[in-house]
């Protein structure tokens, strides 16, 4: 299984126009929005039925409303994703990050070192819980949801958290194992202001 430099996945990459098409429709939806296709929907589309539900958790969890801003969602797979040394999605959500928070530095602190990034403690113990989450799972105890309802969570933020930490656990662990390539693009989207 090796590839050239021009390959995003270690595995088949599917045509577009192969594609079911509801995937092509997803796919070239967020192509207009982004300017550009983001290497892991064309990766994961060549198994259309695992692409379906991870992109139907994903929007569950990404895109509801809730306590979590979606500035904080993406912190939480940055975070994750640094401990997991998942090099696709630090890139890609990085680049969300920088724009959700209007922060061109804000993604590679909480990358590397959350604990020293500008952010503030609440979003700090909601990372805490996070990294412990993904790293050492089995031992989360009653005390860590609470110290995160002492910093104003809710059950239901404190499962989101949790559920973003899991599914990104997932996605890490699909994105290494494909060593799938982050777009050029995700590398500079959020360094400079717009307008």
């Amino acid at each position: 299984m090796t590839r050239s430099a021009s390959q995003i996945s270690r595995f088949p990459v599917p045509e577009l126009d192969s594609l079911p098409a509801d995937i092509r429709e997803r796919i070239l939806a967020v192509q207009d929005k982004a300017g550009f296709i983001p290497n892991i929907f064309l990766a994961l589309a060549h198994r259309p039925e695992e692409f379906r539900a991870f992109f139907a958790y994903h929007d569950a969890l990404m895109e509801k409303p809730g306590g979590l801003s979606k500035g904080e969602r993406e912190m939480i797979v940055v975070a994750t994703s640094g401990l997991n040394n998942c090099l696709y999605c630090i890139v890609a959500h990085g680049a969300i990050l920088r724009i959700r928070e209007k922060s061109p530095t804000l993604a590679e602190q909480v990358a590397i070192n959350y604990r020293n990034a500008e952010i503030s403690p609440r979003q700090r113990a909601m990372l805490d819980f996070a990294t412990k989450l993904a790293a050492n799972s089995r031992e989360v105890a009653l005390t860590d949801l609470d110290l995160l309802k002492n910093h104003g969570f809710s059950e239901e933020d404190i499962w989101d958290i949790g559920a973003i930490t899991a599914l990104f656990a997932l996605s890490n662990r699909l994105a290494n194992l494909a060593d799938i390539r982050p777009n050029t693009e995700f590398y500079t989207l959020g360094r400079e202001p717009h307008g």
